[in-house]
């Protein structure tokens, strides 16, 4: 961390991957996504984590994604990677195989499937953490994983290991969350992986959130984020509960398209939103643009 200052804290925006028509990657829409975040004042971007359908892209894809997204930042906010898998040593060999020059830390999710104990989970994370030049996010999604990294293991990384940074808390646990804010080492930060959740945890301490809903409203997002703006939140809340309706990212890809900002496109198995959705995202999306004036 430079200057001992964490980087990962405000508004950070989890990146989709834009895809064409014919299902390759949209570089020109990636592009302009990462500028018009970066235009909007995002404090970081989480680049090929969950919303960046990251399982789906070839290492070949990776790595294009990677190199474009440094290149149109160019230095401008700190940038996360998503490096995680279900198997320490793969995780910690990836790591070793990538250019990391551009990149301010590693987000890394729990071990998915296997459902490993909360020993297996700690032992991982401090491997990882050994093995990786960057500063580490833990990444706690057992919606997704099949396992929840308790408070009591976040705290014992966190206090155990100065190059774990910070955890992106996706678990909905109000009481986990607070436990981990309430007893952090200075330094450590709780970003709201949840942007229904974002009022509410900043309120109770979290320092920022690493937000799906930011990539079609930066700007107005990130007043609710640094600045608790509840009218902000309002006017956005339903559109965040739409995001989720037929899972991420198909919510944010049906919005960006409304926008006339990205192609509506996903890869197998994720499919977009059905068409009761898709026309609640439009409806919504058009008194959004009317009405926000954050």
């Amino acid at each position: 961390m430079k200057d001992g200052i964490n980087p990962f804290r405000g508004l950070g925006t989890a990146l989709i991957t834009p895809f064409t028509c014919d299902g390759h990657v949209d570089f020109q829409s990636l592009e302009r996504l990462v500028a018009h975040q970066i235009e909007g004042g995002v404090d970081f971007l989480c680049v090929l984590g969950t919303t960046a359908e990251t399982p789906t892209l070839s290492p070949a894809e990776r790595s294009e994604v990677m190199t474009c997204v440094a290149r149109v930042n160019g230095g401008r906010v700190p940038l996360m990677l998503g490096a995680g898998s279900n198997c320490t040593k793969l995780t910690c060999d990836y790591i070793a195989s990538l250019d990391l020059s551009a990149f301010a830390g590693l987000l890394i999710v729990a071990p998915y499937y296997n459902k490993p104990s909360q020993e297996g989970i700690y032992r991982h994370f401090m491997t990882v953490a050994q093995a990786s030049p960057l500063p580490l996010i833990i990444y706690n999604v057992p919606g997704r994983t099949g396992v929840n990294v308790s408070a009591e293991t976040t705290l014992r990384l966190a206090h155990d290991c100065p190059r774990i940074v910070a955890v992106k808390e996706a678990s909905g646990n109000l009481a986990q969350i607070e436990q981990v804010i309430n007893g952090a080492p200075q330094g450590f930060n709780v970003l709201c992986g949840d942007d229904s959740l974002v009022p509410v945890l900043i309120e109770r301490g979290a320092r920022g959130a690493v937000s799906v809903i930011s990539n079609a409203f930066p700007r107005e997002f990130g007043e609710v984020v640094r600045a608790s703006s509840q009218p902000c939140f309002d006017r956005l809340s339903h559109l965040i509960r739409l995001t989720m309706a037929d899972g991420n990212p198909s919510g944010i890809k049906s919005i960006l398209h409304a926008m006339h900002e990205a192609e509506n496109v996903l890869r197998l198995p994720l499919v977009p939103v059905c068409n009761a959705v898709e026309d609640a995202i439009q409806e919504e999306v058009a008194r959004v643009l009317q009405t926000c004036s954050c």
